[in-house]
């Protein structure tokens, strides 16, 4: 958490189908019921400059975006979302949970594009404004059966070989390996209800 900020800064990341938008919302869901201020957010997204941003990322007639391009756009959407939303709402002392923060651009653009790891870190500590979530859960599922959970209308970047999405989950349990105080590893094939229960461990020790 950057200097100044009063709230708590949850995050839940994952590969595609892993449930993690799910987990977030039942989490925002207790919080409120614990009468807690709390601000879900999803990304790219949540304020009108980075939804444009995240048409254009998923968009797949895109396909010829260049991955420096991609990275950069990602970060544009986060840099607008932290300014508008996420610094404003911590200094306050409200709860922020988000549906993905920086490390999907480490795990997706860095280990899944071959971008260099260590400008996406450099760069994503301007953007952020030196705010780093308290606590970050990683919906871990193979590539396989995240894919077999999904939908068909897949967009720009679910679209891609399953390689690429093995490698960005890779990237992801990396992740996890350099920052295990922060970063919580949860089984994603266990049931919804057993997911909760864990997640709700690790946030109720936090408040």
């Amino acid at each position: 958490m950057a200097q100044g900020m009063r709230g708590l800064f949850i995050t839940f990341e994952g590969s595609e189908g892993s449930g993690k938008s799910t987990q977030a919302r039942l989490l925002c869901r207790y919080l409120k019921s614990l009468g807690k201020d709390v601000l879900f957010i999803r990304e790219p997204g949540s304020v009108k400059i980075s939804e444009v941003i995240r048409k254009v990322l998923l968009d797949v007639q895109n396909e010829n975006m260049s991955p420096e391009c991609e990275t950069l756009l990602y970060m544009a959407a986060r840099a607008q979302l932290v300014f508008e939303v996420i610094a404003p709402a911590l200094r306050k002392g409200k709860t922020v949970v988000s549906d993905r923060f920086l490390d999907s651009t480490i795990a997706y653009q860095g280990y899944g594009n071959g971008g260099d790891i260590d400008f996406i870190k450099e760069l994503g500590k301007k953007v952020c404004l030196g705010i780093k979530p308290d606590i970050t859960f990683l919906m871990d599922l193979s590539a396989h059966k995240g894919f077999s959970r999904k939908a068909k209308g897949l967009d720009r970047i679910e679209r891609r070989a399953l390689y690429y999405h093995n490698r960005v989950r890779h990237g992801y349990l990396k992740i996890a390996q350099e920052e295990p105080k922060r970063v919580k590893v949860i089984r994603a094939d266990a049931s919804r209800e057993k997911i909760q229960e864990i997640i709700l461990g690790y946030v109720e020790r936090l408040l």
